[in-house]
């Protein structure tokens, strides 16, 4: 198809989203419930503490200044250009299309698998609350069928409207945490507040067992920047979503530091010992005496990774329905639907492969085949490992495209120099942690896994992608058809935009 027929066949596609629905509470929540606090401390804090012991919390204060300086960076665009492509499109801005294809293709990785660690750890306390209430026996194929509920209901939500289902995870992931501090600061009126173990984290702990902490870290924090994907439907978006990504991240950071902390310290006698739970939460409340919070915070995380399994299906399909609308997915994948206004086909094809992939990993375990075996935690633990490759290769390139962007509109400044190269060297510690030691199997064939997945978006985007020239026609088009004139920043125009007519 060649350029004028594709924009064409643009004109004859909707592609407009909601606009003027999210406010800054909302886009928050969004990037909140896809970092998901109580997917951390319900599963991921015994994961850290087997990988650094008594340094967890150092691992995810590291964590959380590494990733301030992505977000820095991130926001040099998100305050001064306003679209639904997140990542993708900022860093076409900076690196060019094909840069900006391998962006978007990285962050499809990210947020599919991320989103299948909400499928598989909503489904592993769902089974456990079945099993409380003897209900497990009438299901089959538990696994299967809570995969379904799961990925059917979030499908459901995303595709009707996205301010309901913002709300409701906003709902959802405060009632979760705020059950989880009750917990703690109940765990530390009892054990009291110091611990000198933890004082001296580093004791007993070498730089390979920060290193790979910080990989761990990575797993809980990633997430804040897909508040750049609702450019198109938050209001005042150029304040909205930068003032977003700093507070999820902050706040979400603030909260692991704490909470690891506090487990680490009130389980530290605990026989098995921490590294060994499956249901940290649920063992705290039972030794505080409390057994009854343990069931309502099992309630709270399930509905927890429910939420964040929606709020990947939702930015996902938004990097995909923009990558849609710019060719390099079918001009089907860029439609949205006509009365709800939001990307239909994107989250569709999204949450099939969501649903699909662990089932088929389970589906193998039943059939052996191989020896095959995997539980929903075991899927959990691996999917949350391959999303955070993917989001260490966007936040490279997002790093990367930052200096070079500002340079083309001539706001390059010192400083922002600096942030871009503190984060390109921060990001080395969790790229080297997944190669070096090197992990036990399976986990050692998992760069591998995703070198390969980007090869493939290599070849795709060389294949598929547009000139600078033809994505500025089609970004002119996208904004004569599709967008609502009440939108305070048209489509692909940046705030310095507005006064020099720079795009």
């Amino acid at each position: 198809m060649n350029d004028s027929s594709y924009e064409q066949a643009i004109k004859k596609t909707h592609t407009r989203l909601k606009t003027n629905a999210l406010n800054f509470w909302e886009v928050s929540a969004q990037a909140i419930a896809l970092i998901s606090p109580s997917m951390t401390a319900a599963l991921i804090v015994p994961l850290m503490f087997g990988t650094a012991g008594s340094a967890g919390w150092l691992c995810y204060l590291f964590g959380t200044i590494m990733l301030l300086f992505v977000a820095f960076s991130l926001n040099q665009f998100s305050k001064r250009y306003t679209s639904a492509g997140s990542m993708y499109e900022y860093t076409v801005k900076g690196l060019g299309p094909k840069a900006g294809g391998l962006s978007g293709w990285c962050l499809i990785f990210a947020y599919m698998f991320i989103g299948i660690a909400g499928v598989t750890g909503f489904t592993h306390f769902a089974t456990k609350l079945l099993v409380m209430t003897n209900v497990s026996g009438y299901l089959s194929h538990p696994a299967i069928t809570l995969f379904a509920v799961c990925v059917l209901s979030a499908w459901f939500l995303a595709y009707k409207d996205i301010t309901f289902s913002t709300i409701l995870m906003l709902a959802f992931e405060g009632v979760s945490v705020t059950l989880i501090l009750m917990l703690a600061f109940l765990a530390l009126a009892k054990t009291g507040v110091a611990d000198p173990s933890q004082w001296h984290p580093a004791a007993g702990h070498g730089l390979k067992d920060i290193g790979l902490g910080v990989v761990v870290a990575i797993f809980s924090l990633v997430g804040f920047e897909c508040a750049t994907a609702f450019g198109e439907e938050a209001r005042t978006p150029l304040k909205t979503i930068p003032r977003a990504v700093i507070a999820s991240l902050v706040l979400t950071g603030a909260f692991f530091v704490f909470i690891t902390y506090v487990e680490t310290h009130a389980l530290a006698a605990n026989v098995p010992t921490l590294d060994k739970l499956d249901a940290p939460l649920s063992t705290l409340s039972e030794n505080l005496g409390v057994k009854w919070m343990g069931v309502l915070i099992s309630i709270g995380a399930m509905i927890s990774f429910f939420a964040l399994a929606l709020s990947c299906l939702n930015a996902g399909s938004r990097v995909l329905f923009t990558m849609g609308r710019y060719g390099i997915f079918p001009i089907s994948i860029g439609s949205s639907h006509k009365k709800n206004l939001t990307p239909h086909v994107a989250i569709s094809s999204f949450a099939l492969i969501q649903f699909l992939i662990p089932t088929t990993f389970i589906l193998l375990s039943y059939a052996a085949v191989g020896g095959w075996q995997m539980a929903p935690l075991d899927a959990f633990n691996d999917a949350g490992l391959f999303g955070a490759m993917g989001f260490c290769g966007a936040y490279v390139l997002i790093s990367l495209a930052t200096p070079f962007y500002l340079k083309k509109i001539g706001e390059l400044k010192a400083h922002h120099i600096a942030v871009a190269v503190i984060a390109l060297a921060l990001l080395v510690v969790p790229i080297v942690g997944t190669v070096y030691p090197v992990p036990p199997s399976p986990l050692n064939y998992f760069p591998y896994i995703f070198a390969a997945y980007l090869l493939a978006g290599i070849v795709l985007v060389s294949i598929r992608s547009r000139s600078h020239s033809e994505i500025d026609g089609i970004r002119k088009v996208l904004e004569e058809t599709s967008m609502a004139p009440e939108l305070a920043v048209p489509l692909g125009l940046t705030a310095s935009g507005l006064a020099k007519g720079v795009r």
